[in-house]
């Protein structure tokens, strides 16, 4: 299953802003195998959250990309709780690549 069908099988479907953003942003990923949905949604998060922090204002023309970085951040965990025994280490190493981009 590629990770397109697996973001489409979730539930509760996104609105379909959000779902066509999902995908717009995950680009060439969505054809990836849905085993690496955790790695694909959180490194496409850290990309678009990096371009946020370099933008000058983050008003409501962000509100988009910042729920999209919210929700490829939720499907990463979904992905990562299916292997509860590493889910402390990779929410360790979630949160410090998405607190370095406040630092780049």
């Amino acid at each position: 299953m590629t990770l397109r069908a697996w973001l489409r099988q979730r539930a509760p479907a996104p609105p379909t802003r959000l779902a066509e953003r999902l995908e717009t942003v995950l680009g060439h990923r969505c054809d990836r195998d849905s085993t690496e949905a955790e790695h694909s949604c959180l490194s496409a998060a850290e990309e678009l959250l990096r371009g946020l922090m370099v933008e000058p204002s983050t008003g409501r023309e962000a509100a988009l990309d910042l729920l999209t970085v919210d929700a490829l951040v939720t499907y990463a965990f979904e992905a990562a709780s299916e292997v509860p025994s590493s889910l402390q280490a990779r929410a360790a190493d979630a949160m410090a690549r998405l607190a370095a981009t406040a630092r780049a």
